[in-house]
């Protein structure tokens, strides 16, 4: 059911690709230090929403490990951008815990999550219209700022040297997407395909421990999707990944582990080739009892709707 992985890597050409440099070439700003390996592990346990008496989630886990990709699928209403939501701090589950690095984490709000070490992407891309691409990204680093507030407003040194070294690190990001000579465009005005990988560049440049990433192939070309699946490989190796996708065979190709619901609860959990054998996943997304020999094939090629969990 799972495709192999391609062979176009570093330096292919295309909306995603990540150009190699070129001899002679200067990095443009301050380059991270070599990454070490993955340490931070999410746990999300028994997880329940309500909204209004009518349940969303019903006693939902799921464990991302230090440097995993764990896919999180199921059928249109399943539940699964619910439960991205209470990874991200916009919903607050009915009854569960989350426990971060090691830690509960209670009554999380969505700003706190660059200080946690995470960082997320929308359904869509939500940039701001009215800013710049580099400045979009700069947003995203703001958690590596030292100069507070006070600095900033009275214009003092250190606020300058900061914003130079923000704006570095926001170029270094969007170079390492192959959109660094997008940075002085507006984003209303480019592709949707470079839209989402400034998007993205804006969630990697603060180096998270955790990226969440919620439907990033939708409106993507195979091109462009196949360089997006090459790309969360790469990421794995320096930060763990949680994935809501509805495009079956990159979620197939890219995951380690998959956790799948339908209506609001778990009805399967594991390695990729043990999801697409669990006859309740194939019955989840073909809706009736099936051959899962004979449907399996039908599963990975599927791209599973285009709805939203």
């Amino acid at each position: 059911m799972a495709g192999g992985r391609g062979t176009r890597g570093k330096g292919a050409v295309g909306p995603l690709a990540q150009p190699s440099p070129t001899a002679g070439s200067t990095a443009t700003g301050p380059r991270p230090a070599a990454p070490t390996a993955p340490t931070s592990r999410l746990e999300m346990t028994g997880i329940s929403v309500a909204f209004g008496g009518v349940t969303a989630l019903s006693d939902v886990s799921l464990v991302v490990e230090p440097g995993q990709v764990h896919g999180l699928i199921g059928p249109n209403g399943a539940g699964k951008t619910t439960l991205f939501n209470v990874a991200c701090g916009l919903v607050r589950p009915s009854a569960g815990e989350m426990v971060w690095r090691g830690r509960p984490v209670r009554r999380l709000r969505p700003h706190q999550l660059a200080g946690l070490g995470i960082s997320r992407t929308l359904q869509g891309v939500g940039l701001f219209a009215g800013m710049t691409v580099l400045e979009n990204v700069m947003v995203g680093a703001h958690r590596h700022a030292r100069a507070g507030f006070a600095s900033a407003l009275l214009a003092l040194p250190r606020s300058d040297a900061d914003e130079r070294a923000l704006r570095a690190r926001a170029t270094a990001a969007l170079a390492d997407l192959g959109a660094e000579r997008y940075a002085g465009r507006y984003p209303g005005g480019l592709p949707y395909p470079v839209q989402k990988r400034v998007a993205l560049a804006r969630a990697l440049v603060s180096e998270p421990d955790l990226l969440l990433l919620d439907e990033p192939a939708s409106g993507l070309g195979e091109d462009e999707m196949h360089e997006l699946g090459e790309l969360i490989r790469t990421l794995s190796g320096r930060m763990s990944v949680l994935l809501v996708e509805h495009h079956m065979d990159l979620v197939m190709r890219v995951c380690d582990r998959i956790t799948v619901l339908d209506s609001g609860r778990q009805i399967s959990a594991g390695t990729p080739a043990e999801v697409q054998a669990d006859p309740a996943v194939t019955e989840a997304y073909l809706g009736d009892d099936v051959d899962v020999a004979a449907d399996a094939a039908a599963l990975s090629a599927t791209e599973g709707g285009r709805h939203h969990g």
